[in-house]
């Protein structure tokens, strides 16, 4: 899976040029959202060029993978794991006083003073399932499948701001310009999804920090980077046809589209115009499947109360049920983007208002998935890019008050299916919640861990780009967290 770059042979060829030449104007926003990467001089294919319709067919693992596919559900801005899995009730003992001095040396926050005062515990805990695992009382509903996850309490990362925390996450880098996860899953196992993309994106209301650096294909041909699937309506702005131009006028079009392209690249040995070429092919699919695929109205009531969704109400309980809907499908990687859970003020009521929109949706997802077959081979991941301060944060100047500053030494994620233990919980922080004592999991051991999931060395999934072997969990030495699997 290893590939050499492949130069573009004479002169460097933009989209703007193709579409003067061409002179076709059918289709040429369709597929926006698949094609908003710009040609790069040293792009990589993992495959053939000269023969387009490979670039998405399924490729041989390195070992026998657990997982087809994931499902990440990603909760952007850091919930408080201090509040929902890690409980510390020397928090409350010791509420309302600094912070021990020799616990917070040399540390660096965002918005508070290291010092702060100590915040307690906002919510009860009580054990649950065989497993006895301690959850926070706002998550009664992962508390009902809490036999099925895996919790880990010892997850760290390297950056303390959100926008590189979230990059790091979803790209293995804090700088916007490295290939998504999703990308190099896509790169790396191809599709299996002939009317889909195999990297969809799903998005809630709220502002994303990292931005859509976080599903770029990077310097990965274009047809590897995620598609965002609009909330409501069309999923995908311009994909259905207007109204008087029927489908044999779209594929006489597209015909027409396809043999110049094909024609430009046996010249130019372009892979980013191969990838055009698939990007065309992929929206005349998906314009009777996607608007299938986005119409919940077919599920039984019974699934929708599971999820608590509402056909036609954009919702993360919708996006959960369609992550279901797109796994069933083919599509690889499905990314659930949850905005709204940075807590730096009143941490309960922030806290609270998330769980009551995730949690049941969360575990309905779990039930659905085991119920239909699919949890076994489905790889479920719920997390943010780090976790939050035992120290509380106020201030007058910014209105915060009982609130929790940014904390990259210590948080917590869940994983389910696809190959990892189920009733289990690995890691474990000090009494205050402040730093790991035990079984530390790096961001980058989490990427090396879903790779391998999926029948992929993270050390050899790698493109050489600018004289660099670059892969998504970077040079250092990371592993896959073995305590994981099942």
């Amino acid at each position: 899976m290893n590939s050499e770059h492949q130069h573009l042979g004479g002169q460097l060829r933009t989209r703007r040029h193709f579409f003067g030449e061409c002179g076709v104007g059918v289709g040429k926003i369709a597929l926006a959202s698949l094609l908003a990467g710009s040609i790069k001089p040293d792009s990589v294919f993992g495959s053939d060029p000269s023969k387009p319709e490979d670039t998405n067919r399924p490729r041989a693992t390195h070992f026998a993978p657990t997982a087809k596919r994931v499902i990440y559900l990603f909760m952007a801005g850091a919930p408080s794991q201090l509040d929902l899995f890690d409980h510390k009730p020397k928090l409350a003992e010791l509420e309302g006083q600094p912070i021990p001095p020799s616990v917070i040396a040399g540390q660096r926050y965002a918005f508070i003073q290291p010092n702060a005062a100590v915040l307690g515990p906002q919510f009860k805990f009580s054990k649950h399932g065989k497993s006895g695992a301690e959850l926070s009382e706002r998550l009664p509903w992962l508390s009902k499948v809490v036999d099925e996850i895996s919790i880990v309490k010892s997850c760290t990362t390297d950056q303390f701001n959100h926008a590189p925390a979230q990059l790091l996450f979803n790209t293995g880098n804090a700088i916007p310009g490295r290939p998504s996860m999703g990308s190099w899953l896509s790169y790396g196992l191809g599709s299996e999804a002939d009317d889909l993309p195999s990297f969809v994106v799903l998005t809630g209301a709220g502002n994303l920090s990292g931005g859509a650096a976080m599903w770029s294909s990077g310097f990965l041909p274009g047809t590897h980077q995620g598609v965002p699937f609009r909330r409501t309506g069309d999923p995908i702005l311009n994909v259905a046809n207007p109204n008087g131009y029927d489908n044999r006028a779209q594929r006489d079009t597209l015909d027409v589209i396809r043999n110049l392209n094909q024609k430009r690249l046996s010249v130019a040995n372009d892979p980013e115009i191969a990838t055009r070429i698939n990007a065309y092919e992929m929206a005349f699919r998906m314009q009777s499947r996607a608007p299938e695929l986005m119409d919940l109205k077919n599920e039984s009531q019974e699934t929708l109360d599971l999820y608590g969704a509402k056909p036609g109400k954009a919702s993360f309980a919708n996006n959960c049920l369609l992550a279901r809907r797109l796994a069933e499908r083919g599509v690889r990687f499905i990314q659930v983007y949850q905005p709204g859970w940075d807590a730096h003020s009143q941490v309960a009521s922030s806290t609270t208002k998330q769980c009551k929109a995730t949690d049941q949706a969360s575990a309905a997802l779990i039930m659905d998935l085991k119920r239909r077959g699919l949890l076994d081979d489905t790889l479920v991941i719920w997390g943010g890019e780090f976790g939050r301060t035992p120290m509380v944060e106020t201030s007058v100047a910014l209105n915060r008050s009982k609130g929790r500053d940014h904390h990259p030494q210590a948080f917590s994620m869940w994983f389910a299916g696809g190959g990892i233990k189920k009733g289990f919980t690995l890691g474990a922080t000090d009494e205050l919640g402040f730093n790991i004592i035990e079984n530390k999991v790096h961001v980058h051991d989490i990427q090396a861990t879903i790779l391998h999931c999926l029948g992929l060395n993270h050390e050899k999934l790698a493109v050489n780009f600018n004289g660099l072997n670059i892969r998504l969990t970077g040079v250092e030495e990371h592993h896959v967290v073995k305590e994981l699997l099942a």
